[in-house]
């Protein structure tokens, strides 16, 4: 299907449903043609991880990650 610009400006919605039912559409200005517009392939995922799902690997600590820091440790985050 081809349209022009004014015919596509008040009838953008009808253009729309056209595309929504997999009809490209070509936009002219006067002779030239200036855009398409193209039903997309798949829709994007919109599903979402389950509650509790894992979506990346666990984080793995050790003893050291809970010491308590000396002096010196703290210092060097800017604690003192």
């Amino acid at each position: 299907m081809e349209a022009t610009l004014d015919y596509a400006e008040t009838h953008f919605s009808q253009l729309l449903q056209q595309v929504a039912m997999g009809e490209e559409v070509l936009l002219r200005q006067g002779a030239v043609a200036v855009a398409r517009i193209v039903p997309v392939k798949s829709p994007p995922s919109l599903s979402r991880p389950r509650v509790g799902e894992r979506t990346s690997a666990p984080v793995r600590w050790d003893s050291k990650s809970f010491e308590a820091l000396d002096e010196a440790g703290m210092q060097e985050l800017g604690l003192l």
